[in-house]
């Protein structure tokens, strides 16, 4: 095993590039501030196996050139992947020295994790979507998230003047960065921290409600919220009320900034199994076994409410997605399958297939947080694999 792949040179300043990043992405806790996330080691839900021989599996690509699963996982700078069947392992593999065991960073798919969360809250009453945010945030009044409500962050449509500009390193996306603890400060008197820099954020022109417009601090907006709402730091809300009960193996961890503060946009760190048990759950509508973990009609609102109008309204979802649609921090695919899925940079994902009873969670160190092409032939990827667990 190369220096790299044991973690030498990397550094808070490279930790997202290649070729570090792929020690980085499973010891993030050894680069930024952590708090753990528990999970209860009496309530560990079996995952029973029922091998299908899904790397031999062969598929064409958007590019027109056929492959296979076998083939694909390691040209997607692939850590771990698992396929569930009806709640079974049908497939999964480990590359790039992901062990069993190893936590991973999930980057956005914390996103679609805080939006189950808040699902919790609301079925207890603890959080009303359709509030204005300065219920929760007073903190907020005069930013953008001043005269929003708490549906509009779920639903990134947010009326924010903010880029998600992920190779940007010096505008407000850098700034960013550097309020979350993920980058280095070049001035370190003059850094500051991630709720002090969401307050600081402006509105557009557009009226919230009428575009989707992709940003990670909507994300970590909500996650300021559900503290507020449930009266505990994020990461013990998430593990009270999911981690504990939902049948992790391990416990799993949440990156936090100077202050404290949960990346609940993207900090989230998790092994490959657990990411499968939680896309599990959410496939059989919040329920493991005889317990209902998540409110059932959440997760139907998901699926059903997503608003098609603010989806086309944003040409680059359109182009993206043109079926698509989103709602509480999760995408919908709009295939005939009726598939859905979370989705985080450097290629992190779960892509539920309910027509095909699958689940997979893909966790990558991919060069670029960004690509398009890979997504669309790992979308057609998934497919396959769904078409054939169907046969």
């Amino acid at each position: 095993m190369n220096s790299v792949h044991q973690g030498e040179g990397v550094s808070l300043a490279n930790w997202r590039q290649a070729p570090w990043n792929v020690w980085a992405f499973r010891h993030v806790s050894a680069l930024i501030p952590v708090m753990q996330i528990a999970h209860d080691p009496a309530r560990i839900s079996a995952l029973p196996e029922a091998a299908r021989p899904l790397g031999d599996l062969s598929f064409t690509g958007p590019d027109g050139a056929g492959r296979t699963i076998a083939r694909l996982l390691p040209e997607t700078a692939t850590d771990g992947f698992l396929v569930l069947h009806q709640g079974r392992i049908a497939f999964e593999w480990y590359g790039n020295g992901l062990g069993h065991g190893d936590p991973h960073i999930v980057f956005s798919v914390s996103k679609s994790i805080t939006g189950i969360l808040a699902g919790i809250l609301v079925e207890r009453g603890q959080l009303d979507p359709e509030a204005p945010v300065t219920r929760y945030v007073p903190e907020a009044a005069g930013s953008a998230y001043g005269d929003c409500t708490v549906r509009h962050v779920l639903d990134m449509t947010v009326g924010i003047d903010f880029a998600e500009d992920y190779l940007n390193a010096s505008g407000a996306f850098a700034r960013y960065r550097v309020a979350t603890g993920w980058n280095p400060a070049d001035t370190p008197a003059l850094a500051t921290d991630l709720h002090s820099f969401l307050v600081t954020l402006p509105r557009d022109a557009s009226p919230h409600g009428a575009r989707f417009h992709y940003v990670s601090p909507n994300s970590d907006m909500l996650g300021w919220i559900l503290e507020r709402a449930g009266g505990q730091p994020y990461a013990r809300l998430l593990s009270e009320l999911i981690w504990s009960r939902f049948g992790a193996e391990a416990g799993a961890y949440v990156t936090v900034d100077r202050a404290g503060a949960a990346r609940s946009a993207g900090g989230i760190c998790v092994t490959l199994r657990d990411l499968a048990r939680f896309g599990e759950m959410v496939r059989n509508l919040g329920r493991v076994g005889d317990r209902q973990i998540v409110p059932r009609w959440w997760i139907e609102d998901i699926l059903l409410n997503a608003d098609r109008r603010a989806w086309l309204a944003e040409p680059s979802a359109a182009k993206f997605l043109p079926a698509g649609r989103y709602r509480s921090q999760w995408y919908m695919i709009g295939n005939a399958g009726g598939a859905y899925c979370a989705v985080g940079i450097h290629g992190q994902w779960i892509y539920i297939d309910p027509a095909a009873e699958m689940v997979i969670a893909k966790l990558s160190s991919q060069k670029l947080p960004v690509d398009e092409a890979m997504d669309h032939l790992l979308l057609a990827a998934f497919d396959a694999i769904a078409n054939a667990l169907r046969q």
